[in-house]
């Protein structure tokens, strides 16, 4: 039975950005490693501790984009925009949860930023190389 579950395990479905992005975020904010809103991500990028910012690009205020566009130039820091301020709230645990496990009273926000990435995951690794291969481009 053991070799059974260790194939199932072995056969993934194929990873997608934001499917890598949200399990990243989940482990980060475990491992108490995000800085979120502005003006958390605004501190963590000035001192210098911020390894990913992630950018909504529906944010209305075009002073918070170069802001936290300049400071990741600045700082070397890699950025990765979503397309929604509500989802990138949501999973970096901006809500509460009913009992159905479903998410309400999500906040939105601007910007996050990773300071510690928490565990190592398949998802992780396929972030940073996601990244990698962007950032070329």
């Amino acid at each position: 039975m053991a070799e059974e579950t260790v194939a199932v395990e072995s056969v993934d479905e194929p990873i997608d950005i934001d499917t890598a992005l949200v399990e990243v975020l989940k482990k980060s904010l475990i491992a108490n490693g995000l800085s979120r809103g502005l003006r958390e991500s605004v501190k963590a990028l000035e001192q210098g501790k911020a390894h990913l910012c992630i950018l909504a690009a529906d944010c209305n205020e075009p002073a918070y984009v170069s802001l936290i566009t300049a400071l990741c130039l600045e700082r070397g820091v890699k950025l990765l925009k979503v397309k929604q301020a509500k989802s990138l709230g949501e999973w970096a645990g901006l809500r509460k949860v009913d009992r159905e496990g479903k998410a309400r009273k999500v906040v939105s926000s601007s910007s996050v930023v990773i300071r510690h990435y928490g565990e190592e995951s398949k998802y992780l690794t396929f972030l940073l190389n996601y990244l990698e291969t962007n950032q070329e481009a």
